[in-house]
């Protein structure tokens, strides 16, 4: 559902769309209320930073993609757990969007379900016909996609735990921490750098924003094809990530690699985070592959692959003290 409002002058856009979730309201509204986690349960979100919240306000910095360009802003939340409601407002939206306001509900359902339901207004900079179409059509593709995504999960609530898989693996270092982020920041080299990447292709049209697409060889001679959004804070040490093309076995996937120093040298982590699909479990691991065994393939081989890339760190920066 769509409206147009004019407020003091302004074409105000109002959409509403809903949702039925086969899933207690609490669940929905716990979803909802940890944006954090949003990059691994949203297709639309890359990466999500909380800095400040009260328990009821909360300030977040967001990346998403949307009309194919990965885009970032703050926003301010207000929630409201007793009424399952959540406000939000955009507090530097990127052009051409003027505004951006919302509020997210959860109303119960008969029967144990719920109803969710997001509602955005936003106004467009000069309401160009061909800006608001823009929007319009980046809305919806966003709305649809996190209104999908978090139905599919809730309605699964019951083996969350089963299905989502986090873990990490770390190395240390004795060399510099500008070197090991270096490394890691320089994956455009990697395909010469690291074994198992045998081909990536990179952009950066915005610097510390990085989306590539790899071919990576796995332990048993395969190849998977992975595409993926990066944003890095060299001054924090940290690369975040989010897989926009995921393997087989794999919903969604989001990681980090941190850069540490401390008095003694560095350690340098690599962190996943992965939803599996079961559907896909018995077609890629065979005839009766249970979700456990899924859950040990998944780790081993990121965990593989992963601490294979911090080795190499590790030997990048050691490597140029000793040529000191």
């Amino acid at each position: 559902m769509k409206r147009v409002v004019v407020v003091s002058g302004e074409r105000v856009h109002r959409r509403t769309r809903s949702v039925e979730v086969a899933a207690p309201a609490g669940v929905v509204y716990g979803l909802l209320a940890n944006a954090v986690q949003w990059p691994l349960f949203f297709p639309p979100n890359v990466h999500v930073e909380r800095l400040e919240f009260d328990g009821r306000n909360e300030r977040l910095r967001m990346w998403a993609t949307a009309g194919g360009r990965v885009r970032s802003w703050l926003s301010r939340r207000v929630q409201d757990p007793q009424e399952r409601r959540i406000d939000f407002r955009q507090l530097n939206p990127e052009a051409p969007v003027e505004t951006m306001n919302g509020t997210w509900t959860v109303e119960e359902r008969p029967g144990g379900g719920s109803l969710l339901s997001l509602h955005s207004d936003f106004t467009v900079i000069g309401d160009r016909p061909e800006d608001v179409a823009w929007v319009e059509r980046a809305l919806a593709a966003n709305t649809g996609a996190e209104l999908d995504s978090l139905k599919r999960l809730a309605e699964r609530w019951g083996r969350l735990d089963e299905l989502v898989l986090s873990f990490e693996d770390s190395v240390r270092v004795n060399g510099p921490a500008e070197l090991v982020y270096d490394f890691l920041y320089r994956v455009g080299d990697w395909p010469e750098l690291v074994p198992h990447v045998s081909r990536l292709d990179l952009t950066e049209d915005t610097p510390g924003v990085q989306v590539m697409a790899m071919d990576t060889r796995t332990a048993d001679g395969s190849t998977h094809t992975t595409e993926s959004i990066r944003i890095c804070f060299p001054h924090a040490g940290r690369i975040v990530y989010k897989q926009t093309a995921t393997p087989a076995l794999m919903d969604a996937h989001t990681g980090e690699w941190t850069v540490t120093p401390d008095e003694t040298g560095v350690t340098v982590t690599s962190q996943h985070s992965v939803v599996l699909r079961e559907d896909t479990i018995q077609r890629v691991l065979g005839q009766g592959a249970t979700l456990e065994q899924a859950r040990r393939y998944v780790r081993e081989a990121l965990g593989r692959n992963s601490t294979a890339t911090l080795n190499l760190a590790k030997r990048h920066a050691e490597t140029a003290i000793r040529m000191l």
